[in-house]
């Protein structure tokens, strides 16, 4: 048998499935990519397992890991499939589900309704007990009310329970104990605590999270055991893994007992490959861009770090990351990467509204039927069709011609459902559209940048998934970015992302206190409690203790505030000048954000944070021959494509990505297509092949 030095990254999308297998040792890499089933998404997991070993004529006994990226959880919020569930709460707290906030997406929306509970308030039971804001008992725990309420909850069927009591998150007794009492009388029921979910200030933001949690449960666990035994049937014996929203990764069965970890899942993974790159290449500052047939999603990592935030809603009209509470969702409070994700993808339809004006997505084609170009029964418009239609997409060569396109289709919808309308030919309004969809995803660029308070002139653009190579020259064009990275094989990027991140443990516990009053002692024996913690979460993953490590935070505000900064704790002890320095950069970060600080006002901590990190190492990137500097050595012919600047279509030269050697330099405009994906270069602008492959697309002023 060979050895175990393989790890596969599966990611699923709503599209398609892509998967990287990668050699440890050598950092030689594979790629696959199949339609996604969305009846059944383990069956694509799995065809796209056997395809990809099949590719690398490996055995399944050689995986050491696989890795999976799905958005089973955050499919199952939104399309309101989640398991009955019910909670459990202080008495008079019942209806904090349906009180939420008083406050709407839209300030002036008289005709907002806020989404659905996802526990109905016949499902939802108070409890008599009572801890007081600094987590003393108030009022003992009604023990005898729990066995009761469990037979109710058996009754009803219900899969599983939230418990949350009020300030639980400074004293769980009574939450573990009411756990203890319905594990007894309702053993087959999931059971989510609060202070084991989100031990957090903020009683709804907690209560919510952990209903999330609950909801989820029986949802994710049938989904991952399902993938686990069939996996196993196959021979693969290796190690599973999860990629939570944080960009971290847990076991299965971590992700089983917490599936709220990874709502985000899917999206994450880009962020974490876009990260990885930026690194090898040299680019600290780097703005994800992430487009495959669905959805569109960028992220931005700065110093190296993916940006995260713990203010993030889902399902409903929510609009995942893009900043802020909306009120049109259900709060999470964990960690989850910053990431503004918009419905600007290949599959997304274009459409003609009431008042006449042209319009693109949110709604998707998706993997059935697809564009109309794909010939599978759909006749909507989408931005592929129209990439087609413009000679950008070769109708022969999408996933190295596995699937063909047919153009006449194409072209027969779009005249149908936009030009006839609109009063255009159809290559004006096949341009309008992709133009249409380049402005929606330029304010997702912006939003994650300018209004984060970056240059995005400081940063690097990297683009894939498969239609991001697309776009991504234009985009980089309007938003001034000098540099646009993309990686090989793009359109199977985000499963890369997999293969390059750790196992991570994330942990929190409430501490408010002013900085000026803050005990070193308090703070150490709170960060030596949850660093206990993650190392034995770790050491049940199976993570040796010379591969652990600790990121401490600490969440800041000034007295008086209702949100918080989260900063870097320093390391060591709390000295003076360590607080002194850590004040000065939370007035500075607060300052960059709000665009004001106040340096004399008091400070106080809200909440101290640790991760817990299982270190993996990261394959080499592998160096790319070079084979001449003449990139007509990589010319596969030339076709006519259509660019706006241009207004007319121009013979354009097509190159073959795998016959690039490193070195070259590609004058737009230009077309390079690859198994997965196409790169559209535009006039005045250059491709530089890299020593890994990479392209680099700059303006030809830049280069020397």
């Amino acid at each position: 048998m060979s050895e175990a030095r393989y790890r596969l990254g599966v990611d699923i999308g709503g599209t398609f499935t892509d998967a990287t297998l990668v050699d440890e040792s050598t950092g030689r890499l594979w790629n696959a990519k199949v339609s996604s089933t969305p009846a059944d998404p383990s069956q694509g997991f799995l065809i796209v397992t056997q395809q990809i070993l099949e590719r690398a004529e490996l055995a399944p006994e050689t995986l050491r890991y696989v890795v999976h990226a799905t958005t089973v959880a955050t499919n199952a919020i939104i399309e309101g499939k989640v398991a009955p569930t019910a909670l459990i709460t202080t008495e008079g707290f019942r209806d904090i589900l349906e009180i939420a906030r008083q406050i709407r997406p839209s300030l002036y929306d008289t005709q907002f309704e806020k989404p659905t509970p996802l526990v109905p308030r016949d499902r939802c039971f108070g409890v008599r007990e009572r801890l007081d804001a600094s987590g003393a008992v108030v009022t003992p725990l009604d023990e005898a009310a729990i066995p009761h309420i469990a037979t109710v909850i058996q009754e009803a069927k219900i899969e599983s329970v939230a418990v949350c009591f009020l300030h639980s998150y400074l004293n769980a007794r009574h939450e573990q104990r009411a756990g203890e009492i319905l594990r007894a009388h309702a053993p087959d029921i999931a059971i989510s605590l609060s202070s084991d979910v989100a031990p957090e200030i903020r009683e709804y933001f907690r209560a919510s999270t952990t209903v999330i949690n609950a909801a989820l449960r029986p949802i994710v666990s049938r989904y991952l055991k399902n993938i686990e035994k069939r996996l196993r049937a196959q021979g693969v014996a290796s190690e599973l893994l999860v990629m939570q929203s944080s960009g971290g990764l847990m076991t299965f069965a971590d992700a089983r007992r917490r599936p709220v970890f990874m709502v985000e899942s899917g999206p994450a993974a880009g962020v974490i490959t876009a990260a990885h790159l930026g690194e090898a290449l040299g680019h600290a500052n780097v703005i994800s861009f992430d487009m495959g047939g669905t959805t569109a999603k960028v992220g931005l990592v700065q110093n190296g770090i993916p940006r995260i935030t713990k203010d993030y809603e889902v399902g409903s009209v929510a609009q995942p990351g893009s900043g802020g509470f909306r009120a049109g969702g259900y709060p999470i409070r964990t960690p989850v990467i910053d990431l503004v994700e918009i419905g600007a993808g290949g599959g997304s339809i274009a459409w003609v509204d009431s008042g006449g004006v042209l319009r693109v997505g949110p709604q998707s084609a998706g993997a059935d039927p697809g564009p109309a170009c794909y010939g599978q029964g759909g006749t909507e418009p989408t931005v592929t069709d129209a990439n087609l239609v413009l000679g950008r997409l070769n109708p022969g060569y999408l996933l190295g011609g596995d699937l063909r396109l047919d153009g006449a289709l194409a072209h027969a919808a779009i005249e149908q459902r936009i030009a006839q309308p609109l009063g255009l030919d159809v290559v004006r309004a096949a341009h309008s559209i992709v133009e249409i969809a380049n402005v929606a995803m330029i304010n997702a660029l912006r939003l994650v940048s300018v209004q984060r308070g970056h240059d995005p002139r400081d940063f690097a653009l990297t683009a894939f998934g498969g239609a991001g190579p697309l776009h991504a020259n234009r985009l980089a064009h309007e938003m001034n970015i000098p540099v646009t990275v993309i990686p090989t094989s793009p359109g199977t990027a985000s499963a890369l992302g997999l293969l390059v991140t750790d196992i991570t443990y994330d942990y929190a516990t409430t501490l408010i206190e002013r900085v000026d009053r803050l005990e070193s002692r308090a703070v150490a024996d709170v960060f030596a409690d949850l660093s206990q913690q993650g190392t034995a979460a770790l050491a049940a993953a199976g993570v040796a203790s010379a591969d652990m490590a600790f990121v401490r935070q600490i969440d800041l505000r000034y007295v008086g505030q209702s949100y918080e900064l989260t900063l870097p704790y320093p390391d060591g002890k709390v000295t003076g000048i360590d607080l002194g320095n850590l004040l000065q950069e939370f007035h500075a970060e607060h300052n960059r954000v709000y665009g004001h600080s106040v340096p004399g006002e008091p400070v106080e901590t809200v909440n101290l944070r640790l991760t817990a990190l299982g270190t993996i190492v990261k394959p080499p990137l592998l160096e790319k021959s070079s084979t001449g500097h003449d990139p007509r050595a990589a010319q596969r012919d030339s076709r006519p494509v259509f660019f706006g600047e241009l207004s007319e279509f121009v013979d354009c030269p097509i190159y073959d990505r795998y016959a690039l050697g490193a070195g070259m330099e590609i004058p737009g405009p230009a077309i390079v297509e690859e198994y997965d994906s196409t790169s559209v270069i535009h006039p005045e602008y250059y491709a530089t092949v890299d020593q890994y492959g990479t392209l680099l697309l700059t303006k030809r002023a830049v280069l020397p």
